[in-house]
């Protein structure tokens, strides 16, 4: 990521929250170290590869809105964190490793995908999905507003127990489906949300592609209880 940014120590960082009003919960989690500062709204052309940024500090604020024309893809452990002090906008979200991950408010994105990760993701504001995967025990610690838009979850992660399940087929494009006995064991990452092949989700994601079809489902107009 090429990006203009100022070096801040931890406390310069911690007053920058404050000024911002990033509750302290959010934040007091984070490596107590330096961030690199990005001040002002801040747009990435294509991917935001969390794996591959390599931030002079711990990682990235953008002290203001974050609008991403690709995904925000993490699949590997040790990525720089991520602090959002406005909205973050992107093509999707796809974190598998070791994602730290705050935004101050709201996130629109086509795909949210969260497996398998020892993480700290939390979202403040409202997070509008056309479709959200939670996979392998992983659930955002805290969207302090609402999770708008169709769930595929294992029930143990269902947002919503007394909401009927969503069938795959309703949201997903046909690619990203389960074919059944001849899918490859380990190409589906290893992922548990119901009829979602991971290998297949991700290399999509990665190529720039839609995931979800263009139906009523697919456009987030179901509404989910908050997490955290």
């Amino acid at each position: 990521m090429n990006i203009t940014t100022t070096p801040h120590s931890w406390d310069e960082s911690v007053a920058l929250f404050e000024r911002r009003g990033l509750p302290e919960d959010s934040y007091e989690n984070l490596y107590e170290e330096e961030y690199d500062v990005h001040t002002g709204d801040l747009a990435v052309e294509g991917h935001l590869d969390l794996d591959a940024a390599e931030p002079d500090g711990t990682g990235y604020i953008v002290d203001g809105d974050l609008t991403v024309g690709g995904a925000v893809l993490n699949t590997d452990d040790g990525c720089p964190a991520l602090i959002v002090l406005g909205d973050l906008r992107a093509a999707a979200v796809y974190l598998e490793g070791d994602a730290k991950l705050l935004v101050r408010g709201d996130v629109r994105v086509g795909a949210f995908v969260g497996h398998t990760t020892d993480k700290l993701v939390m979202i403040n504001g409202d997070l509008h999905a056309e479709v959200t995967v939670l996979s392998s025990e992983f659930e955002p610690d805290l969207i302090g507003g609402t999770l708008h838009g169709p769930v595929l979850a294992p029930p143990y992660l269902a947002p919503d127990p007394q909401a009927p399940p969503v069938a795959p087929e309703t949201v997903l494009v046909p690619e990203v489906l389960r074919t059944g006995a001849g899918d490859d064991p380990g190409a589906l990452r290893g992922f548990d949300a119901p009829g979602v092949h991971g290998g297949r989700l991700l290399r999509r994601i990665e190529a720039g592609l839609p995931v979800t079809l263009d139906t009523p489902e697919a456009a987030g107009r179901q509404t989910r209880a908050p997490v955290g």
